[in-house]
């Protein structure tokens, strides 16, 4: 069975859209046995796939192959992961880090401020 990587990107969720998984290769997001390929490349058995997530590279190994998108709970007889903990804790790290920022509007308040201004004019 030939398959083209973007579609398997996409059949094994890796990638919301087939256009994204494409765009994710073509920009060296994700690595295929440790080199950058194109998304028309023929997919092989024991591949292993690198992506890069914000601040962490999730690693999978190819098990099997399919051409059709599956559910969720399907992915695992197609690829099996290989991402060591550290990654995952930077990426939880990573996670937690935008849930606290999102929670506020970017700007420091009132109180805040004056609370910023009362520590640098007590600094000196």
């Amino acid at each position: 069975m030939k398959l083209r990587w973007d579609k398997f990107l996409w059949c094994i969720r890796l990638a919301k859209t087939r256009s994204q998984a494409a765009e994710l290769l073509s920009k060296g997001k994700v690595k295929i046995n440790g080199e950058q390929v194109k998304p028309a490349r023929e997919v092989k058995m024991n591949d292993e796939i690198n992506i890069h997530r914000n601040t962490a590279v999730f690693t999978y190994k190819v098990v099997g192959f399919t051409d059709k998108r599956v559910g969720a709970a399907l992915v695992v007889s197609f690829i099996t992961d290989l991402t060591s903990e550290e990654e995952i804790e930077k990426f939880k790290a990573y996670q937690a880090a935008q849930r606290v920022y999102r929670q506020t509007d970017g700007k420091p308040t009132k109180k805040d401020r004056r609370e910023l201004d009362d520590f640098l004019e007590n600094w000196n």
